[in-house]
């Protein structure tokens, strides 16, 4: 009986720490997983800043490096594909190549991010300010849907689809005739 005794307490002296051990050990992959998509998060969220930035510095080569080699933008202009190249070019023909004279500019919030290892979407808001006659005026505003993907170590946009929640700007009034 006492034989029996002693073996089961050497069963849990030896059962205890590894245990210990392997729950040490998932908890330290567990906390690498959290703070790996803690940086994915991060690095997306500079993405979604940077496109604005480039945008409206209208840098299209800076731009067009945002998207994956594959990826395509979708909005109001049509849809640009071909990868960097190809969307750089798309956004060159369709707002030119010289530089924002009039400081209009885009603001970017609300970023829902959901990561799912080297995939993730995403979600915001933009508006897009322009001046006005007291000030700054928000003429459009909208929201994007994107699907991103982990290319060559980096987020990329693999699509980005540009919706405008709002009406466009008024066009311009015709100038009145006197008699």
């Amino acid at each position: 009986m006492v034989r029996l005794l002693h073996a089961g307490c050497l069963v849990v002296l030896i059962a205890v720490p590894v245990y210990g051990q392997s729950s040490r050990s998932n908890d330290s992959a567990s906390l690498s997983a959290r703070l790996q998509k803690f940086e994915d998060k991060e690095e997306i969220q500079n993405l979604l800043l940077d496109y604005g930035r480039h945008l409206d510095n209208r840098d299209f080569a800076a731009y067009g490096s945002l998207f994956a080699k594959d990826g395509e933008w979708v909005g109001g202009f049509g849809t640009a594909s071909g990868g960097p190249a190809g969307i750089k070019a798309f956004m060159e023909k369709s707002m030119g190549t010289a530089p924002n004279r009039a400081k209009n500019y885009h603001l970017l919030s609300n970023f829902v991010i959901a990561v799912n290892g080297d995939t993730a979407t995403a979600w915001s808001r933009w508006a897009f300010v322009v001046p006005g006659e007291k000030g700054a005026v928000i003429s459009q505003a909208g929201r994007y849907d994107d699907m991103l993907v982990r290319e060559d170590g980096h987020w990329r946009f693999k699509r980005r689809t540009a919706s405008n929640d709002t009406p466009g700007p008024a066009p311009a009034a015709a100038p009145a005739q006197t008699r």
